[in-house]
């Protein structure tokens, strides 16, 4: 069967395959693996430093810009191209996300034509690198109440950066502790006349040309973290910096001479939420990044379950490999199921955010609301999947999984923070729920318990589940769903499309309920209710996901030609579905969508898949295409000899 695999591949590939390809066969195999010996961290932030600055000879950063800036608005490409490099080092990974997707990404998306001249050539021959300065130690995930001031003077026409109170310290800032040498800072603008128009963006020199801290800047170091070694994170403190009005990124809001304030945006919420979502590309690109690292770790524990060998069968004389027990199976192929989901589910995410950001800004608002959506809400579940299966796949290693050249360890460390960083999951989750609420109709301009409650009153469940690219293919494969529960029932797709739209849009409704009763209460009641509602919430943007994904696997099946590799993927499609209800069969028991004799069928038939699904598990991982010089961890991949040389 290993034939199937370059088909599964071009599959996998998607839109942007062509950048995959290139990759894979570029001449420096070097260019993007990991160190190959253990390094102190002070060697390694040397050795990640000397791979980003070697990445700009590579396209994809340019692909990111448009062709006014000096790129060729491939959009696609240079995300693709990033996720391409979560199968070797991570480090290399958030650096160059820092410096061409971050830093880079706010003076192309906030900044205009004075700011693009002067820094954009620098920052794509990393001859300038930069920083993101957001994240504030007292407000991390609320961002919108930064405490960092960016106030003008008006008798020097200059910005004065400060940070007011120890909680306003810039903190977990890459490339702050030891190579940048320009911040991008977040903070309060403020104009003469003491107004405040809401968080801004300024560029701030952070060191001199001999390398230290400018003037009034103080730059800590966060040190060791749980993982990441290559990557330095620091802090950033300011105290009355002075920098020209001319640093201020003004495409959203500028200071004239005078010291007026203007922007095309009138509303300061509005306007900031605006601006982020004009970040939204680093949110894509960690969750490509993570979908990519949790694709290598189950490669490894893959081929590793196929060749490592534990007891042998009664009256058998050659011990049996690991993935020959049920309990293997269980944990691995359900998980590259998931992976297959996700990869397609991403490629279709990169599509929408190549177009809404081909508009340059003046996207239709329904359609960057829903990319901002589906964004967040992909990163949380391809982030928590890749914690979950990294740790499964070290664990289905055993010690083997366990030795730091089988990498295992490190993807499990340097993946960690990203269920934290470009949005708490928690927090993405919850703003999946209020797009749905709002049907990608409104800006999230407010993200209060208050907002949400207004929201949730207003909800109609009505066209949610219509507004998705497969809606055609959703009814025709509902219509296909079998009304009875036999035990077979469940291995129709049809069914099991019904059952996640099901779920979803009861789980919404239910939700939107609970917030409608709080509109009527008091402030303290209608907060109480919110927050008691929180995890149905949560709960509702998890069943949109799950839907989205299955949407993603159903449409690559039907786009197959009869044959082979349709019949391989329609079988991993079913392990997801009947897995992810498996999951939730509780849910469905309680709301009588399963009956019992349901529920057990669907625990035999995603047992059977496994069993079914096990002799091919070399060609669902070989799919992914992933070189070996990247998996590196030759003790995983290939079986040690059987006869001792003499």
């Amino acid at each position: 069967m290993d034939d199937l695999a370059p088909a599964l591949t071009q599959i996998l590939d998607g839109r942007w395959g062509h950048v995959r390809q290139r990759l894979r066969a570029h001449e420096d195999t070097s260019r993007f693996a990991p160190p190959a010996t253990p390094l102190s961290m002070e060697e390694h932030r040397q050795y990640t430093k000397r791979q980003l600055l070697a990445l700009a000879s590579e396209p994809f950063a340019p692909d990111g810009l448009t062709k006014g800036m000096g790129g060729t608005g491939d959009f696609g490409a240079s995300v693709t191209a990033f996720e391409m490099l979560g199968h070797g080092d991570l480090s290399l990974l958030v650096k160059a996300g820092v410096q061409f997707g971050l830093f880079g990404g706010a003076v192309a998306n906030l900044g205009t034509q004075r700011h693009h001249t002067a820094y954009l050539p620098g920052m794509l021959d990393g001859t300038l690198l930069g920083c993101f300065a957001m994240t504030e130690t007292g407000h991390g995930s609320n961002v919108q109440h930064l405490e960092t001031t960016a106030t003008h003077d008006p008798t020097t026409d200059e910005i004065v950066v400060h940070s007011p109170t120890p909680g306003a310290q810039k903190n977990y800032i890459g490339n702050a502790a030891r190579d940048g040498r320009m911040a991008a800072v977040f903070a309060q603008l403020i104009t003469a006349d003491g107004e405040g128009h809401g968080v801004h963006c300024v560029l701030v020199p952070i060191r001199d040309e001999t390398g230290e801290p400018a003037r009034g800047v103080t730059i800590g170091d966060c040190g060791a973290k749980g993982g990441l070694p290559g990557v330095d994170n620091g802090t950033l403190e300011f105290d009355n910096v002075r920098v020209p009005r001319w640093n201020l990124l003004n495409r959203y809001g500028d200071i004239a001479a005078n010291g007026s304030y203007t922007s095309p945006i009138d509303n300061s919420s509005r306007r900031f939420f605006t601006m982020l979502g004009t970040l939204v590309r680093g949110r894509v690109s960690v969750a490509g990044g993570a979908g990519a690292a949790t694709r290598s770790a189950l490669t490894l524990a893959t081929r590793y379950a196929l060749h490592r060998r534990q007891f042998s069968a009664p009256g058998g004389g050659e011990e049996l490999t690991l993935m020959s027990y049920r309990a293997h199976q269980r944990k691995l192929l359900p998980a590259i199921a998931k992976s297959y989901a996700l990869m397609l589910a991403q490629n279709q995410l990169v599509m929408m955010m190549h177009d809404v950001a081909g508009h340059e800004g003046n996207a239709p608002e329904e359609g960057q609301r829903e990319l901002e959506a589906r964004a967040a809400g992909i990163k949380a579940i391809a982030t928590r999947h890749a914690t979950d299966t990294i740790q499964m796949c070290r664990e289905a290693c055993g010690g083997a999984g366990y030795l730091a050249d089988n990498r295992l360890t490190a993807l499990k460390d340097d993946t960690d923070v990203f269920t934290t960083f470009e949005g708490d999951n928690t927090v993405l989750l919850q703003l999946v729920a209020k797009g749905l609420l709002t049907e990608f109709q409104e800006t999230f301009e407010d993200n209060s318990p208050l907002a949400m409650i207004a929201f949730a009153s207003r909800f109609t469940a009505s066209s949610i589940l219509e507004k998705t690219p497969a809606a055609g293919l959703i009814a025709r494969l509902k219509s296909r769903a079998p009304s009875d529960d036999t035990d077979e029932a469940e291995l129709n797709r049809g069914r099991q499309l019904s059952l996640f739209v099901d779920r979803e849009k009861h789980i919404l409704e239910g939700a939107a309920l609970r917030l409608g009763k709080a509109a009527k209460a008091e402030p303290d009641v209608a907060l109480r209710i919110f927050n008691n509602a929180q995890d149905h919430l949560l709960a509702a943007a998890e069943a949109h996901i799950d839907r989205v994904l299955l949407e993603a696997l159903g449409q690559a099946v039907e786009a197959c030609e009869d044959g082979p590799v349709k019949e391989l993927l329609d079988s991993v499609t079913d392990l997801f579905a009947l897995s992810t209800v498996e999951r939730h069969r509780g849910w469905y028991l309680e709301h009588g969508r399963l009956t019992p004799t349901g529920s057990k069928a669907v625990i035999r038939s995603v047992g059977v898949l496994c069993k079914d699904l096990a002799p091919h598990a070399r060609t669902l991982v070989d799919a992914f295409a992933i070189p070996d010089a990247w998996l590196g961890a030759p003790q995983l991949l290939e079986p040690l000899p059987t006869v001792r040389d003499e």
